[in-house]
Parts: structure tokens; C-alpha cells; sequence
């Protein structure tokens, strides 16, 4: 503490640099802008992060967070007429067509979608994640039925997660003294 500190009184503001009046404030001529240039220039900014040509940090970090295409559903497709080749009756899931080499399985997926190009004569049970409306009307013309898979849920979708329920004691009446 010095004794200019001690006679402001409360006051915590520092007195403005007032520039462009003279040579003998310091800051007269240029202003401290130093000469010409763009810096110099009224209007002049630079662009956050900017660094004079070298990759911006901004650049060098890897990127992180959350991306939608993480989380975006791939289906093993199979279609209808593919189905001709089962026994009549049979159930039709994704092991049984992969173990008969009917299609390969989609990358890092155990989902299974039907779809309607083609004619099926066989009456089969199709247990499938998602069927495609031509799909489900042929394969319940040629006799047979869609089982869709349930779809695994987590939580529901913008449901609270109910944190403090655990923490506060159950609601009781009050107890009356007897």
C-alpha cells in the first residue's frame, strides 16, 4: 500500500489513459498505436485464434465430444426373395441367415432388416429389428408371420433421472402424540 492508495477513498477505478493529447502526456502523436499499418487504423481487428499463418491451437487439439454419428442404427439387409432358400416353417433370424451365408453381417451391428424386392414362396417366421412394409405384406401373403424385435431403451427419452428420490427421506404424516 502506498500513500496514493490510501487517499483514494473507496475509489476503485483507475483514471482512464487519455491518448492523443500531446507530446508530453506519452501517449500524443500515435497514440501508442505505433506507425501505420492496419494495427494503426481505426476499424482494424484480429480474428480470435489467429496466429500469423501457423496452424491455430484451435487446430492442433484433437476434437472431442459428443457427435450424433456415433449413434446413428446400421441394419444388416436382407431381402424377401432372399428368404427362398429356407425350409418351410422355419423361425429367420440374423444367426440363421449369416450361419446359411445368405448375406455377411453389417460392421459392428446385431440388428436385422427385411426388405420387399423379390417373391417369397415359403411360409417362414421372420423375428427382424425393423421390416419394411412391402416386406410384411409378402410375407404374410405367402403365409407366413413378422415378429419385430424389441427395441432396447435405455431411458426414456428427456425423462429426469431421478437423483434425489434415493437421498430424502419417504413423505410420512405427521405422528400425533397420544
Amino acid at each position: 500500500m502506498n500513500l496514493a492508495e490510501a487517499k483514494s477513498l473507496g475509489i476503485s477505478f483507475k483514471q482512464r489513459k487519455r491518448v492523443g493529447r500531446g507530446v508530453g502526456s506519452g501517449h500524443g502523436k500515435t497514440s501508442g498505436r505505433g506507425h501505420k499499418g492496419a494495427k494503426a487504423r481505426s476499424g482494424w481487428h484480429q480474428r480470435i485464434g489467429q496466429e500469423g499463418g501457423q496452424m491455430p491451437l484451435f487446430r492442433r487439439m484433437p476434437k472431442r465430444g459428443f457427435n450424433n454419428k456415433n449413434f446413428k442404427a446400421f441394419y444388416t439387409i436382407v431381402n424377401v426373395g432372399d428368404l427362398n432358400g429356407f425350409a418351410d416353417g422355419a423361425t429367420i433370424d440374423l444367426a440363421a441367415i449369416l450361419s446359411a451365408g445368405v448375406v455377411s453381417k453389417e460392421k459392428h451391428t446385431d440388428l436385422l432388416k427385411v426388405l420387399g424386392e423379390g417373391k417369397l414362396q415359403r411360409r417362414l417366421v421372420v423375428k427382424a429389428d425393423a421390416v419394411s412394409a412391402s416386406a410384411r405384406t409378402k410375407i404374410e401373403q405367402a403365409g407366413g408371420t413378422v415378429e419385430l424385435q424389441p427395441k432396447v431403451q435405455y431411458r426414456p427419452k428427456f425423462a429426469r433421472m431421478a437423483r434425489n428420490e434415493k437421498r430424502r427421506p419417504p413423505k410420512t404424516d405427521k405422528v400425533t402424540k397420544a
